[in-house]
């Protein structure tokens, strides 16, 4: 029997490569994100793909996309909780409060909701239990210049993770976190497009092609139910992350 997995934010980017990755090894996939032609795009063509248009920050809207997942599927194996922004970066004084009210909405609580949807559905069926990865981020460990919003949020997945790991073990919920450093995404090529335009002789940073980071959630999501990657750092090799100022 086919096994399931819910990707949010899979309209592009990081979630589009890991939905088409799981679609390629027949994987049912439910996917969400606000777009709904984007969704369509990637599905095409796909009888095991379920596009969802869903906002993550509203409840309502997360709780229905679930449970048509559940009617179409009959369960959840796996969420992917991806979807996340990145706003302009700046000092904190200067942050318009729309951008951390936006960054909290989508990075944390959408985030929230989704593994809360996940987790009750994991609990209830049968057999019981699961998996859910969060989209973390190498901002979970060390700051780019600016963007307090950005890894705030993202410093509270790691929390939220460690959290759902240990409250899921008696329902056999395995819960771990993917922290991507640079993958080229249309995320990161805005911020660099607004990084060169401030300095135009800026050094571009280096950047891992998306499909590893597909492949990587395709490995985690693949463990036995008694193994569990609990933190994974998948960077691009140069990145300046590991040494002393």
């Amino acid at each position: 029997m086919a096994r399931t997995i819910v990707i949010t934010g899979a309209s592009d980017g990081i979630g589009a490569a890991t939905a088409r990755s799981f679609l390629a090894a027949d994987w049912n996939v439910a996917l969400l994100a606000r777009r709904l032609p984007g969704l369509m795009t990637v599905a095409a063509d796909h009888a095991n793909a379920l596009p969802l248009s869903c906002d993550v920050t509203d409840p309502a809207q997360v709780d229905a996309a679930f449970a048509a997942t559940v009617a179409r599927f009959g369960r959840i194996d796996v969420l992917f909780n991806n979807a996340g922004v990145f706003t302009p970066a700046a000092l904190i004084d200067e942050i318009p409060l729309e951008d951390w009210m936006q960054s909290v909405g989508v990075n944390l609580t959408g985030m929230f909701l989704c593994a809360r949807a996940a987790f009750g559905q994991m609990r209830r069926q049968s057999p019981q239990g699961g998996r859910i990865i969060n989209n973390g981020s190498i901002s979970a460990h060390a700051p780019r210049p600016g963007s307090t919003c950005y890894t705030t949020t993202k410093h509270a997945i790691t929390g939220l993770t460690k959290t759902l790991s240990l409250d899921g073990r008696p329902f056999d919920i395995a819960c771990g976190q993917i922290d991507i450093g640079n993958a080229k995404t249309a995320l990161l090529e805005n911020h660099v497009s607004r990084l060169l335009a401030a300095d135009p002789e800026a050094e571009v940073p280096p950047m891992i092609d998306v499909a590893l980071v597909a492949d990587a959630v395709l490995r985690m999501a693949d463990l036995p139910p008694e193994a569990n990657v609990q933190f994974m750092t998948l960077m691009a090799t140069k990145m300046p992350f590991v040494g002393r100022g």
